[in-house]
């Protein structure tokens, strides 16, 4: 299980929130942290620390008066890692490669590929055609509904009508070189992991997979390496002490790298 480091950036501040009160309505989330810091830091801190594969997420809307200086703090953070750090939210063919050129070794796409409460292979067929596939990192994340786990777009707003099961896994796999998934409920809680998604996607296991959602202690990442069958990988956001919580980034850092 690999430590996947986050920078997540809302109204141009790198914060950690939690995930299912974002609204695109007034630019509204509900705060666990506000860093002092800008993005760019803490892709230094990763670079410094050789962490790859973790994420920078833009959580503005590209209609929202602050996306320009949340896509500026993406960037600079991208500058400050090249080719270490992915980068998701609001990403198109149209924009894709700014972001490549930045120094993302990945692009993350939810929202453009899932159109209408469903896959659009069209437009996931554009996204390969555009970056390739060894560049396309797939948010699958997943909210809880009629005991399933249903995709969530926009900013995790929208419920789709694609449940998260290995049918599904197995023909996205087909575009993508990973996928991500947070599990939305959770996320930012610090409470513990969605433990029936971190089973099915261990039990699947067959392209790289970063889980992210609910670790608050040494003994989640335990639960999700067992449950998960040690083939996920693992984001850590408020619980870390980076972001104002309990877990001592630097015992994570290494916890993951003894693995």
């Amino acid at each position: 299980m690999k430590f996947r480091p986050c920078i997540d950036i809302h109204n141009g501040k790198v914060k950690q929130i939690i995930g299912s009160s974002l609204k695109d309505d007034g630019d509204k989330a509900r705060e666990n942290f506000v860093a002092a810091r800008d993005a760019a830091f803490f892709a230094s801190l990763y670079r410094k620390d050789r962490l790859t594969g973790g994420h920078v997420i833009l959580l503005n809307s590209g209609a929202s008066p602050y996306y320009e200086e949340t896509k500026r703090q993406a960037i600079e953070a991208l500058r400050a890692y090249p080719g270490g750090l992915q980068v998701g939210g609001g990403i198109r063919p149209e924009n894709a490669e700014e972001f490549l050129r930045a120094g993302a070794s990945h692009v993350i796409v939810t929202s453009y590929v899932f159109r209408e409460g469903r896959v659009d292979y069209e437009n996931l067929k554009r996204m390969v055609q555009t970056v390739g596939k060894e560049h396309l990192v797939l948010d699958i994340s997943c909210r809880k509904k009629d005991e399933s786990y249903f995709v969530v777009t926009d900013r995790w707003q929208k419920f789709t009508k694609e449940p998260v099961r290995e049918e599904l896994l197995c023909e996205l796999s087909k575009y993508a070189d990973e996928f991500l998934v947070h599990g939305v409920d959770v996320e930012g809680k610090s409470g513990g992991i969605e433990k029936g998604l971190a089973a099915l996607l261990g039990n699947w296991g067959q392209i790289p997979i970063t889980y992210a959602g609910g670790i608050g202690s040494f003994e989640d990442l335990e639960e999700l390496k067992t449950l998960g069958k040690n083939r996920l990988d693992v984001t850590v956001g408020s619980a870390l002490d980076l972001f104002g919580g309990s877990m001592e980034y630097r015992n994570v850092v290494e916890m993951l790298r003894a693995e």
